[in-house]
Order: structure tokens, then sequence, then C-alpha cells
């Protein structure tokens, strides 16, 4: 397997950890990132090239409309779809398979006129055992070093970069019981302390920048949460969902594909702070409530939000591209 991503990037060095070959690559400009693929995938005679970014997803794309590129092409979707449907049509037309990470995401795509023949669903999947390895030591004193003094106040984690946390920290206005919100993956800009400065004082929100090593912060919340109005299918909801954290996001993106809301989490219509702040104060002030939809929660990621499952997905995509490429390629000969 070879991985292409930017030099000096964290995946980079996640990359040469786990012993799988790098290769760096520039995707500022199509025209000299499609040259380089190309040459890479002739040189290391490459199977199949799986695409998960913009700026690869277009140069292979205008590889294959040029007929450069003959191997088979696979295009996996992490984030609901913003590009023009015109571009969408030249990427669907293009790929042999599709790889949407949620429904949302797959629905998104069809909306907006995305081909449906080659489009298939393979939700994300988190490593168990990296979820469930202990924090150290140092980890765990840099979090609580970093949330402060609780005060016997309940966290509400937020881990995610900027994603409408803004909606959140709105709703604390109408929260009674105190609590610490920790923004963990994000620095605070003028709009979140803006808003913090009209929040009744029993309340105190924390940022913390993005950070290699964000589980620590999940065994000292209380609830996780996840406010964004467009999303794929968060890794970090898997996560804390596994951790056995009750969960609540809004009803929007790959949200739903992981919460039914009151069994594995609660879901709150996108934008409503109101809302919010009556979802948080049902579940911090329902223990039981809380308990049952964690519970449910851990159940549902650990069985079928697993990494292993995805990886077994998506190879069965990567074998069914590699047959429809060999009838593809064989149809032609014969045309000869």
């Amino acid at each position: 397997m070879l991985v292409g991503c930017r030099a000096g990037s964290v995946l980079a060095r996640m990359v040469r950890e786990a012993g799988l070959a790098h290769v760096p690559l520039d995707f500022g400009r199509l025209a000299p990132l499609a040259r380089e693929l190309d040459a890479l995938m002739t040189r290391e005679r490459v199977d199949v090239v799986n695409s998960h970014g913009t700026g690869d997803r277009r140069a292979l794309t205008w590889l294959r409309w040029r007929r450069r590129l003959g191997r088979p092409f696979v295009v996996t979707r992490h984030t609901m779809p913003l590009t023009s449907p015109a571009e969408l049509l030249a990427v669907g037309l293009s790929a042999d398979r599709t790889i949407a990470v949620s429904h949302a995401v797959a629905r998104a795509l069809r909306r907006r006129l995305y081909p449906t023949g080659r489009l298939r669903v393979v939700p994300n999947g988190i490593e168990l055992a990296r979820v469930d390895a202990a924090p150290s030591e140092d980890d765990m004193a840099a979090a609580r070093a970093a949330l402060g003094d609780l005060a016997g106040r309940p966290v509400v984690l937020v881990l995610a970069r900027r994603k409408d946390q803004h909606v959140l920290l709105r709703g604390l206005a109408a929260l009674e019981r105190p609590v610490v919100v920790a923004c963990v993956g994000i620095e605070a800009d003028p709009e979140l302390r803006g808003i913090e400065r009209t929040l009744p004082a029993h309340h105190r929100v924390v940022y913390v920048p993005f950070t290699e090593r964000p589980l620590a912060f999940c065994r000292l919340a209380t609830v996780s949460a996840l406010p964004s109005r467009i999303e794929g299918l968060s890794i970090a909801l898997l996560e804390t969902m596994a951790l056995g954290l009750p969960v609540v996001a809004s009803h929007a993106g790959g949200n739903p594909d992981l919460i039914a809301s009151g069994d594995t989490g609660v879901l709150v219509a996108p934008l409503d702070s109101d809302a919010w702040a009556q979802a948080l104060a049902h579940v911090l002030g329902d223990r039981e409530f809380a308990g049952r939809i964690a519970r449910r929660g851990r159940e549902l990621v650990r069985s079928q939000f697993t990494l292993e499952r995805t990886a077994e997905r998506t190879e069965a995509e990567y074998r069914e591209a590699l047959e429809r490429r060999r009838s593809l390629d064989g149809n032609r000969s014969h045309a000869r």
C-alpha cells in the first residue's frame, strides 16, 4: 500500500510509524499533481487508486478523461458535497466505485445529480484497540490542567474543529446547571469570546487547540456534544460513543446514521440553541436516561462501526472496481 499525502503532515508521520510507504505529494496544482500520480502509478504498478480529497480526485478524473487512467479508480467522499453538479457528474462518470461514508452523504450526492449506479455506502469505522488504550499519566495530567478547576461541574466535551460551537454556547444562557464546556480542537475566536461574555458566571468554556491525544479528555467528560449542521460521519462521535459517553448531536448529516434519538443518543435541531439547552439539561439531569443511551450507543458502535468492518467492506468495493475495469478492458479487446 502506498499513501500519498503532504510531507510533514500528521498523516505522513502516522503512515511512517505504521510501516507503510509514504509518497510526498503537492496538491496545490492540478496538472503537476496529475503527472506525478500518472508516473507513480506506472512506476509502482498500482492495481487500484483511491482518492480521498479534492485535489487528487480532480487530478485522477482529469487523467481518466484524457484516457491516461486505465486502472480502477475509487473515490471516497468523507464530507457532504459542496462542489458543482457539473464536476460531480464528471467525477461520478469517471470513478469505477464511489464510497460515501454515510447514507446522508450518498443522499446529498444524488440530490446534486451524482451518478448512482456505482455509488455505495461504507460507513467510517474506528480502531477499538486505539480507543480502549488507557491514556498515559502525562496525557491525563495535561487534560486536567487544560480543563482547570471543575468545582464539581460536569464536562460537556465538543471534540471537533470549528463546527457551530457557537450554537451550543448560546444555549448555555438557558441552562441552569453549571457546566464546563471543553472545546477540544479549536482556539477561541471573536465570535465565541463575545458569546462567552454574555453567559452566566457559573458556566465556563475552555478551548484546547488541535491535539493528537484527544481521548484523554473523554475520560474526564460527562457528555459528548456535536453541534455541527454539516457532517459526513464523525470519527469523534464514534469514539466518544465507543467509550460509553452519552452523546447529543445535531440532526444533520450522518449523525442520524448513528443516533436514534432517545435510544443511542439525543438529536437536536441544527442551529437551535434553546433545544441544545433542553437536551443537555435532560441528559445531565437524568442519570438513568444518560446511562441507557450511553450503553446503547456503545453497543452499536462496537458492533457495527469497527475499523475491521470498514476495511472488509472497502476491500469488497476494490474487488468490484477491479472486476468492472477488467470487464471494460475485455469488451474493448473484443470490439477491436
